[in-house]
């Protein structure tokens, strides 16, 4: 159950940083800030990496879970074999 209220709070918190930088104003920025601004990765490309952060810890989780089993199977058959 934890899961579920750590990705509702990072859904919450890309929601939050989109409203905030919706509301600055754009000319406000120097101009070599706008020309850089285009070379910039488009912002759906980072919206994955709030919304799948809790990939990398289930891989983890399921690669110890892997290797016990590998571990067990390799004692068991010295055990007997």
């Amino acid at each position: 159950m934890a899961k579920k209220s750590k990705r509702a709070k990072a859904g919450h918190r890309a929601r939050a940083v989109k409203a905030v930088r919706g509301r600055r104003p754009q000319q406000s920025r120097p101009m070599h800030a706008e020309l850089q601004s285009t070379a910039q990765v488009s912002p759906k490309a980072q919206d994955f990496t709030g919304r799948y952060q809790y990939v990398m810890p289930e891989i983890k989780r399921s690669g110890i879970i892997a290797g016990a089993i590998i571990l067990t199977i390799i004692i068991l058959s010295f055990v007997l074999g």
